[in-house]
């Protein structure tokens, strides 16, 4: 049996990119439509201009925030293991025996990227320098990204 390969920094940074893309291609035009028509709301019930935009910006986060974990989480406890940009670049994430991992670790390691975040991104950034390449959110969730055989 091949040693694992570990997916390090820079291969999972371009994931991301290419996951920012593909979610960004579905959440974008989706949020445009609800912005049109909170301001069309807004309009009828007479709500002032910066009302308007509050709650665009709370209803379009919100939106981008669940489109973004669900799609994480579902891919990455699918039967493939990945987003379609891990997929691309050959990796899946496992947990720690190898195997895969359910929508409820998922979105544990979904949400505790917001702490590699945190300070300076130094949680992802981690990957690049632990032995076996777990960011923080990794190391949270029990997990591991690697390469696909």
């Amino acid at each position: 049996m091949p040693p694992t390969r570990y997916g390090g920094f820079w291969i999972r940074f371009v994931a991301a990119i290419i996951d920012a893309l593909v979610v960004g291609i579905v959440v974008v035009p989706i949020s445009a439509i609800i912005s049109l028509m909170i301001g069309a709301a807004g309009d009828v019930v007479s709500m002032p201009g910066i009302g308007v935009t509050l709650v665009r910006i709370i209803v379009s986060s919100a939106f981008s925030t669940c489109a973004h974990w669900i799609y994480e989480a579902f891919m990455e406890s699918s039967s493939r293991q990945a987003t379609l940009g891990k997929m691309a670049l050959g990796l899946k994430v496992t947990d720690l025996e190898g195997g895969r991992i359910s929508f409820v670790r998922a979105t544990g390691r979904h949400f505790s990227k917001i702490l590699s975040g945190m300070v300076l991104l130094i949680g992802f950034i981690m990957a690049g320098f632990t032995p076996r390449k777990q960011a923080l959110h990794d190391l949270i969730a029990g997990t591991f990204v690697v390469h696909a055989l």
